[in-house]
C-alpha cells in the first residue's frame, strides 16, 4: 500500500529528531569555545569606604557593586542583619543610618561612605538590652526569629521619627509623649513582614516600648 504524500511517519520524526540533537550538541560546542576564547571583563576597581557601625571605624575595600548589607555580613562579620527578599519588600535586613531606619539590601556601600551604622548587634548597652528588645522578649514578639532584627531595628527608627517630630519639651519627658494607636504602628511598620504572623506581639511589644525607648 502507498502512504498519501505529505504523510510524516515516525521514521521520519526520529530521523529529524537525530538531526536536531546533533545539531543542538555542534551550536552549543561553539557557543562554549566562542565563550573560552572571548576576552573576560576586568573586575571593577576596589574602592575605599569609611563605615562606623555600632560605634567602631572600619574602612573597607570593596567592589562598588556591594550592598550594604553583604558588606555589613560577609566583610565585617555582622550576620545579625538578615538577607531576605533581597528587594527591599520584607525589612528583614533594616539598619539604622544617621539614625534613620534604612533597608540595606537597597544601598551600596559606597553610598554610606562616612555615615555612622547601627545595625542589632548595637543596640544592647553595657551588656543590658535595649528596651524594644526587652518588649520584644517580653511579649514574645517572635517565631522562628529571622525578621526580628529587621522589626526591632525598624521598631527603633520609627519611634525616633516620631520624637523628632515632636516638642522638645514634650521629649524631654518620655511620659507625656502621647501614645500611638495600634493603627498606626501597624502602618508605620508595614515595610516589616513577619512570615510566621505574629503580629499581634510585635504591636503589643511596640505599644510597651514607645516610653522606653529613649537613646
Amino acid at each position: 500500500m502507498h502512504e498519501p504524500p505529505h504523510t510524516i511517519t515516525r521514521r521520519m520524526l526520529g530521523l529529524t529528531a537525530l538531526v536536531t540533537a546533533a545539531f543542538g550538541r555542534t551550536l552549543h560546542a561553539q557557543s562554549q569555545q566562542q565563550a573560552a576564547l572571548a576576552p573576560r571583563p576586568e573586575p571593577p576597581a576596589l574602592e575605599e569606604v569609611h563605615l562606623t557601625v555600632n560605634s567602631q571605624a572600619h574602612t573597607l575595600s570593596l567592589d562598588p557593586r556591594t550592598t550594604l548589607l553583604d558588606a555589613l555580613r560577609d566583610h565585617l562579620g555582622l550576620p545579625g542583619t538578615k538577607k531576605g527578599c533581597d528587594h527591599g519588600q520584607c525589612g528583614a535586613c533594616t539598619v539604622l543610618v544617621n539614625g534613620v531606619r534604612l533597608n540595606s539590601c537597597l544601598s551600596l556601600a559606597v553610598m554610606r561612605d562616612g555615615d555612622s551604622i547601627v545595625t542589632i548587634e548595637g543596640l544592647a548597652e553595657d551588656g543590658k538590652m535595649h528596651p524594644v528588645q526587652q518588649a520584644f522578649v517580653k511579649h514574645d514578639g517572635f517565631q522562628c526569629g529571622y525578621c526580628t532584627p529587621g522589626q526591632i531595628c525598624s521598631t527603633v527608627g520609627m519611634l525616633d521619627e516620631l520624637k523628632r517630630g515632636l516638642p522638645s519639651a514634650v521629649t524631654a519627658n518620655l511620659a507625656a509623649m502621647p501614645a500611638i494607636s495600634v493603627a498606626e504602628i501597624r502602618e508605620r511598620m508595614s515595610g516589616n513582614i513577619c512570615r510566621c504572623s505574629a503580629y499581634p506581639n510585635i504591636v503589643a511589644a511596640i505599644m510597651e516600648a514607645q516610653h522606653g525607648s529613649a537613646g
